[in-house]
């Protein structure tokens, strides 16, 4: 597989004294990679923590700063989400950026439900569905299927039967972060991109880039395109090409550490490593 588009991810982190310092801290990278020729800038999503808890409402600024790079979530969780509201957002801020958004969602309960229930679902948590559903519900809503039988005028308010605005190309800029065989024949049975991380269930292997392999490999198998289906690999890239002998020592075993068990690869200047 060939590598056709670079792109980078960040986290978002800020000072809560001082939120603002870092949202544009965000901003101003996302622009330096569309001035340094990358093809994508990705955001990760942080609720009730000191990162992006928003992505979608940074990417919409973004959208203002830059012309060229595509935008994407990696990844919403939708169990946090109202997928009608996050089709209308999400279609909003593709339309702002001239059709360069690229959201990546996943599904699962949100991280420490019992914890948050109360203040997220606190009439509907034992109800509220948490699967592959709520995904569908979601990209039917993108593709612009009707959402409601209300259309028309109604007094001087005129009424639309599918999300607005409607941003044709987005349902083919839809990305899932899968992590089993399962997950994985899902996104490519819904025409979707794959989103592939260092989370991953080892079912038919052991080593990393077997078990990551072979959900390409049932992803590709299960969408139409084929072989042809997007799949973006996410790695972390630690640069040596100015570190001491310390401090790639220090690199390596840190890799070591967290990768154990797992191939990693040495280049001239640095180590690649599947950790997060």
């Amino acid at each position: 597989m060939s590598l056709h588009k670079l792109g980078f991810l960040t986290i978002g982190l800020f000072d809560e004294a001082d939120p603002l310092a870092g949202h544009e801290a965000t901003l101003s990278l996302i622009e330096l990679g569309e001035q340094l020729g990358f093809d994508s800038a990705w955001v990760r999503h942080r609720h009730l923590q000191f990162g992006i808890s928003s992505p979608v409402a940074v990417l919409a600024a973004a959208t203002q700063r830059t012309r060229r790079i595509e935008l994407g979530t990696a990844v919403i969780p939708l169990g946090w989400e109202n997928p009608l509201r996050l089709a209308e957002d999400l279609a909003t801020v593709d339309v702002l950026s001239g059709g360069r958004l690229n959201p990546g969602v996943s599904v699962g309960p949100p991280m420490h439900y019992d914890r948050v229930r109360h203040a997220l679902y606190p009439d509907t948590g034992d109800a509220e569905d948490f699967g592959h559903t709520r995904v569908r519900r979601l990209l039917d809503l993108v593709r612009g299927e009707q959402a409601s039988d209300l259309d028309g005028v109604e007094g001087f308010e005129a009424y639309s039967r599918r999300v607005q605005p409607y941003s044709p190309g987005l349902i083919h800029r839809m990305w899932y972060g899968a992590g089993s065989l399962r997950s994985a024949r899902w996104a490519g049975e819904q025409g979707m991109n794959l989103l592939t991380s260092s989370v991953v269930k080892a079912e038919e292997a052991t080593e990393f880039d077997d078990i990551q392999l072979a959900h390409i490999r049932a992803y590709r198998a299960h969408h139409p395109a084929g072989p042809a289906a997007r799949v973006s690999q996410g790695l972390v890239v630690i640069p040596t090409d100015s570190a001491t002998a310390e401090q790639r020592a220090r690199y390596e075993e840190y890799v070591r550490r967290r990768t154990p068990g797992r191939r990693r690869r040495r280049g001239r200047r640095g180590w690649c490593s599947p950790a997060t």
